[in-house]
């Protein structure tokens, strides 16, 4: 009967996950849809926890060490809930590496522990598939873990691109040597300290398949390495033969799989190229306001000006990046919405798949502040709509709407699909400077007739821009 309740948590966490997972797609839905799949986590862990059992001696066993695990739990909830409430929107991606690469190091962890009960059992049930089970586990999740480090270094800018002459071979070498150490293992579990010989070539590996990547390609990285966590708890599920454990690594890994390619769709780039391409390191170019190139001159326009503008436009799209993200100018954004519709301007918000530094990056940002989301566009949307948009007004985005990637087959972009700004009557380009976005590449838009430069910190510009609509 007790077993049959476990059962029954499992499928109800189970179900859960895959509900939450459904209502994640819809951004009115997605809230909810995390506190379902949290209740069926909730809901599986405690069944574990006091309805778990194993035969030993023809006798059932059930879990001790209550408090060890509760006083566990505690810490693990009171770090996870302020971290979670205290960070940044612009570090937020650096915590979802974080975690992720906590949820690596979990299935390696596993792993060690499993491994070294399975070489404990006496040699006629030592089985090969289990110690496949458990190295696999291992491998990706040490990748993970060391590789999610890497990223989160590189996001909060701690740790620098490092790349050396020959450096996709040695990965591969190490890779390969790790596969053939743990071919070796799973033929003879008895090596014990093989184990750790292999743990330690996964981490080597996890640190340099990321340290070259560049910094625009991390959002790609951690997608990935947040499938290969899903594999590595899946690989726990198979060991401890735990459906819900299973279901969730399934559901994770597949999920990463499909973000990982839909992001490098997005940028019109293949994995192949983000993993070992060079697109993405920083170039830094000096210089603020207005300013020659190449291409030609950029013109500024005044705050009074921007205020006239858009207050005489019928239709107002506005074009978030990652600028709007670091200074928080979310609700600020939000103020102008309100005050020009107040005054009858449509006011909606175009938003590229890969604008800030990780999908959904602007969408969560904008909820933060209440935007509703019936007024935010995704690009496909946005693009059938700037022909008829009288002002468009870009919030520190830059590679998301730079018409090379359509005019310039030499650009590292060409090919990424980008937000057709320019089809509209005018283009407000607002940042701190004319240096460029992560692709490290000037923007064509920036020198184009119907653009004009608003510098300058966002969130100051728009609550000056509010005041300034308020007194027209």
């Amino acid at each position: 009967m007790i077993q049959q309740l476990l059962t029954i948590c499992y499928l109800i966490g189970s179900v859960t996950f895959i509900l939450g997972l459904k209502m994640l797609s819809n951004p009115a839905s997605a809230r909810k849809g995390n506190l379902v799949a949290a209740g069926g986590m909730t809901i599986a862990i405690l069944g574990t926890i006091f309805l778990y059992s194993y035969q030993e001696d023809n006798t059932s066993h059930y879990l001790g060490n209550h408090i060890w695990i509760f006083v566990a739990l505690l810490i693990g909830s009171i770090v996870g809930t302020m971290a979670a409430k205290k960070v940044k929107m612009t570090a937020m991606p650096e915590m979802v590496s974080l975690f992720n690469g906590m949820g690596g190091a979990c299935a390696a962890l596993i792993s060690i522990v499993e491994f070294n009960h399975l070489i404990n059992e006496p040699a006629h049930d030592v089985s090969s598939s289990k110690a496949l089970i458990i190295l696999l586990g291992l491998v990706i999740g040490s990748v993970s873990f060391a590789g999610s480090m890497i990223a989160w270094g590189k996001l909060n800018g701690k740790i620098k691109d490092f790349s050396f002459k020959g450096q996709n071979v040695l990965n591969l070498l190490v890779l390969a040597l790790a596969v053939v150490c743990a071919s070796s293992l799973v033929v003879n579990p008895n090596q014990g300290m093989m184990l750790y010989v292999i743990l330690i070539l996964s981490l080597v590996y996890g640190v340099f398949f990321v340290m070259p990547i560049g910094g625009a390609d991390m959002p790609v990285v951690i997608s990935l390495l947040n499938s290969f966590t899903g594999v590595a708890a899946a690989c726990g599920g198979f060991l401890y033969v735990n459906k819900v454990m299973l279901t969730g690594g399934i559901l994770v890994g597949a999920a990463g799989t499909l973000l990982t390619i839909l992001m490098c769709k997005a940028m019109n780039r293949s994995l192949k190229n983000v993993l070992i391409g060079s697109f993405g390191g920083n170039k830094s170019v000096a210089g603020s306001g207005a300013s020659t190139s190449s291409q030609g001159h950029t013109k500024e326009i005044s705050l009074s000006d921007t205020a006239m503008v858009m207050s005489y436009a019928n239709k107002v799209l506005i074009v978030p990046g990652y600028g709007l993200a670091v200074a928080q100018a979310q609700h600020a954004c939000h103020e102008l919405e309100k005050i020009l519709t107040d005054k009858g301007v449509e006011v909606k918000y175009a938003i590229h798949p890969v604008a800030g530094r990780m999908p959904g990056h602007m969408n969560v940002l904008l909820a933060e502040a209440d935007v509703s989301y019936d007024v935010l566009l995704e690009m496909e949307q946005a693009n059938d709509e700037f022909a008829t948009t009288d002002v468009v007004f870009i919030l520190g985005a830059n590679d998301v709407v730079n018409p090379a990637a359509k005019s310039d087959p030499a650009s590292p972009i060409y090919g990424m699909p980008i937000l057709d700004v320019e089809l509209a009557k005018t283009v407000i380009v607002n940042k701190r400077s004319m240096k460029p976005g992560y692709a490290g590449i000037e923007n064509e838009l920036f020198f184009k007739p119907k653009t004009s430069m608003l510098f300058g910190d966002a969130k100051k510009v728009l609550q000056d821009l509010c005041s300034e609509i308020k007194n027209a």
